[in-house]
């Protein structure tokens, strides 16, 4: 059974793969890319033809369906999971292979000279003697997120005996800040008693903690003037944005931080001699350090602009998702049902605060719990992700075990 349901996994994978379906974070369309609209339609063809009930596709490539239960008394459940893989400079069309790693170094693309190196890479030693998918290093794999999307496909199909109504949704660009989630309507589209997303890493994760997320841009404008007769009277805006990033703290960074260490990331800056945008990114998991944050951001631009009177600092702060914990209430089904399934399936749960944020937490932040489960994957919007095939069917496996402890 296990060796059948690894091979209509993996098939089901690659067939979803063959459609490009990456997110663009410069388009302000829903969706950013014309590419999920095909995604989408192979989804509500295919959820049609198994028999699922009320499926819905609309013009943001957002589908859902129901799948009918027999236990009119258990909870309604879902499932979320987005279509969009990540754009990171890489090909968006992925060429997926299945390697045997026997731990030694693995050759992703012999043209190319593509090299999976187990030292650079030793998350791959538990693995040893699995099958393992892989991209041809000129992509990511896409794991992230079509592993679930797969997983979900696939419970569809295979579920039988006693259970609830399942919905699932599938949303897109959740890659580029959760857009296709926060656009879902919870009560015509998605009206479930709770919720779960498949979205993380290895074996065993699971994830109900995860950062509260903004974004900053701050605006300098200068004063232009010849540099002849600038003296007094010219005024730099590159000079006031560096001098605003340098009122923070350098190990206050994603790169000095860790765990539940929040920090904020100036990422992107456009200047000219006149003026100059920066943009930043503000993570935290504690609400009050989140929040104080946003305030030094606040009391920065202040000072930067008390400092050039003639020049101007305007600071804008967006929400982007929220911490998923911050809807944990008397109800924590959904976190509780996920280790019961580990419990049953023998497999070890690894509880991890995510550094990032998933589809649940837009949910979450609507007052949907939204925990998140593990597809099996490593090292997401990388050219050396890579998926455990027994660890994909693990995945399955917990999804479907949820679906009947639902019901119980």
């Amino acid at each position: 059974m296990t060796d059948t349901l690894a091979g209509q996994l993996t098939s089901r994978f690659y067939r979803y793969l063959a459609v490009t379906s990456q997110s663009d974070a410069k388009s302000t369309t829903l969706p950013s890319t014309p590419e999920q609209h095909a995604m989408a339609r192979l989804l509500a063809d295919e959820l049609r033809a198994l028999g699922l009930m009320e499926v819905v596709i609309d013009e943001h490539a957002t589908v859902t369906a129901v799948k009918k239960g027999n236990r009119p008394q258990a909870p309604r459940i879902g499932f979320i999971t987005h279509i969009d893989t990540v754009d990171v400079g890489l090909s968006p069309h992925i060429h997926p292979q299945t390697l045997t790693f026997s731990g030694e170094d693995l050759c992703l693309n012999p043209q190319q000279q593509i090299w999976l190196r187990v030292a650079e890479h030793p998350e791959i030693l538990p693995y040893r003697g699995q099958q393992i998918i892989f991209s041809d290093g000129t992509s990511v794999l896409g794991a992230d997120n079509k592993a679930a999307v797969t997983v979900v496909m696939t419970l569809m199909e295979n579920l039988s005996g006693d259970h609830g109504d399942i919905v699932v949704a599938f949303v897109p660009d959740e890659e580029i800040g959760l857009r296709g989630a926060k656009a879902l309507d919870l009560q015509s589209r998605f009206n479930v008693d709770f919720a779960w997303t498949i979205d993380c890493c290895e074996l065993g994760e699971v994830v109900y903690e995860n950062f509260n997320a903004a974004a900053a841009e701050i605006h300098f404008t200068g004063v232009t003037a010849h540099p002849m007769s600038g003296k007094g009277v010219l005024v730099n805006p590159l000079l006031m944005a560096h001098d605003f990033i340098s009122e923070f703290d350098r190990l206050e960074t994603p790169e000095h931080t860790e765990g539940r260490e929040g920090y904020i990331w100036f990422n992107d800056m456009q200047a000219n001699a006149s003026e100059a945008r920066l943009k930043a990114s503000i993570r935290d998991f504690d609400l009050n350090a989140f929040a104080a944050r946003k305030q030094k951001l606040q009391a920065v631009a202040q000072q930067i602009a008390a400092r050039y009177p003639t020049g101007s600092v305007d600071l804008t702060i967006s929400d982007t998702y929220s911490n998923i914990s911050n809807a944990i209430g008397d109800d924590r089904r959904a976190v509780d049902l996920i280790f019961e399934a580990l419990k049953a399936l023998e497999i070890d749960p690894k509880v991890i605060p995510m550094r990032g944020g998933t589809d649940g937490a837009a949910l979450s932040a609507k007052s949907l719990l939204t925990p998140n489960f593990f597809t099996g994957a490593h090292n997401f919007h990388s050219k050396f992700e890579f998926l455990p095939i027994p660890s994909f069917v693990k995945s399955y496996q917990v999804a479907e075990k949820l679906c009947y402890l639902a019901a119980r």
